[in-house]
């Protein structure tokens, strides 16, 4: 790209320098500022507009800043937070992102109370307390995907034509395209809501394993994995990923 800026400004230099050459020397329109008004004004009209030319086209090819937009990589508890915060704000999704906030620090509350929990049971060198850990984090994990789904779809949210279509007062669409674009917005809200719900889920299955955990008085390594809160965990977790597929 910087190449062929370039490029354009040795094009543009090189125009410049033989119209004036052509209007200006006296070998060819032999213009002369000083000669006469006509000729004087002409000939500082031409400088002028030749200056003009070199100076639009140096800053706009060789020094203008290139605006580039590169989102932010949404990674931390608080990237999620300060992406969802904006939506919050759209009547449309006021909901849907309040409670999708409010799961988030529910997570946060269920996860730290999984560790605790852990910590008193088992040492935490045994596999038992690996593996139970690693089921909470591959739960989070695919809950905080499920968010970031859900943000692909909120970052394209028209909200005055979603507010349009829904209340049917635009007259510029026919009935059919009107249709078709209800459709569009409910499948579109459908989504979000199912992935909220999806998220609810594994809340449940996080409380659900907690439960479990608390009545235990001593488990295997090899009896978690038949534990009916990990198998409830697993199957979800599978159906998750291969909804997202």
């Amino acid at each position: 790209m910087a190449a062929n800026n370039y490029i354009k400004m040795l094009g543009l230099t090189a125009a410049v320098a033989v119209v004036d050459i052509l209007t200006l020397s006296p070998a060819f329109a032999g213009v002369m500022i000083g000669r006469g008004a006509l000729e004087t004004a002409l000939g500082v009209t031409l400088l002028v507009a030749s200056a003009i030319a070199l100076i639009y086209g140096s800053y706009n090819w060789l020094y203008k800043a290139k605006i580039v937009l590169t989102p932010a990589p949404i990674e931390t508890r608080e990237d999620f937070l300060s992406a969802l915060a904006p939506y919050s704000r759209i009547r449309a999704l006021a909901e849907d992102v309040s409670l999708t906030l409010e799961q988030i620090e529910r997570m946060d509350k269920k996860k730290a109370t999984l560790l605790k929990v852990l910590q008193q049971r088992f040492d935490p060198v045994e596999m038992s307390f690996a593996k139970f850990a690693s089921v909470a984090d591959e739960v989070e994990n695919l809950f905080y995907l499920n968010i970031k789904s859900v943000l692909n779809r909120l970052i394209v949210f028209d909200e005055s034509e979603y507010e349009r279509v829904m209340t049917r007062k635009s007259a510029r669409y026919s009935p059919k395209l009107l249709q078709e674009k209800t459709a569009f917005y409910t499948e579109y809200m459908a989504y979000i809501k199912n992935a909220i719900g999806t998220n609810e889920e594994m809340l449940l299955k996080l409380d659900k394993l907690l439960l479990e955990i608390s009545r235990l008085d001593s488990i295997e390594p090899d009896d978690i994995e038949r534990m009916p809160a990990i198998l409830e965990i697993d199957s979800l977790i599978k159906q998750t990923k291969y909804y997202k597929q």
